[in-house]
């Protein structure tokens, strides 16, 4: 029986879980037409700072109503959280064995301001992606999916900060990697892809693929 394409929803450098469906699925769909969900990884990614799991999360312009479509949130830029990210980064994973090579792939991210948060989204993805050395078929949805209807594997709110019950490793094993701060608070899984490939390089698709 062949296996039913992931329904994502895009986010900010995404969960490892999220490269695993990009690196496992010959074609992935991403939420199109979904209102804007706040505290979720469409604006805020995890990484693993020196006292242990850390939340980053970009700012967005005041929404005029309650719903309003992931396609039209903008970015706000009135507190310089690029910088901050930055230094986030830099501070969790200068150490690490990977972080000068790759880094300078991802500066134009806290560099150059883009207007809309998807927009910034996809970019990052495709860099990653190239990174990787995937290249999955990525298609959006036309309209909300509100009934995948058994055309879709619904992921849109599993890969979720809000839904950690929900363990990602129930369906795909997450093989452990040494990791910066690992001695001191252990291995810490499904966090940003850039802890993976900040510390893993060129070796991370063998954390993604599935035997």
């Amino acid at each position: 029986m062949q296996k039913l394409p992931p329904l994502l929803a895009i986010s900010y450098f995404s969960p490892i879980y999220f490269y695993k469906q990009l690196t496992n699925c010959p074609v992935v769909y991403i939420e199109n037409d979904e209102n804007y969900l706040k505290q979720t990884y469409r604006n805020r990614c995890e990484i693993y700072a020196a006292n242990g799991k850390l939340s980053l999360s970009i700012p967005v312009q005041k929404l005029s109503n309650q719903k309003t479509n992931i396609r039209d949130i903008k970015i706000s830029y009135e507190i310089n959280w690029q910088k901050q990210h930055l230094k986030s980064i830099e501070s969790a994973y200068s150490s690490s064995p990977f972080y000068e090579f790759y880094m300078d792939d991802f500066l134009d991210f806290f560099i150059k301001n883009t207007e809309f948060l998807f927009d910034l989204n996809l970019k990052i993805i495709e860099t990653v992606n190239k990174i990787l050395n995937i290249s999955p078929i990525i298609r959006f949805s036309d309209n909300f999916v509100f009934d995948t209807n058994n055309h879709f594997q619904d992921f849109r709110n599993l890969i979720s900060p809000k839904n950690e019950s929900y363990n990602a490793s129930t369906s795909i094993n997450f093989d452990e990697y040494k990791q910066v701060f690992s001695e001191k608070y252990g291995f810490i899984s499904n966090l940003s892809i850039l802890d993976l490939i900040f510390n893993e390089g060129p070796n991370s698709i063998s954390f993604l693929k599935i035997d």
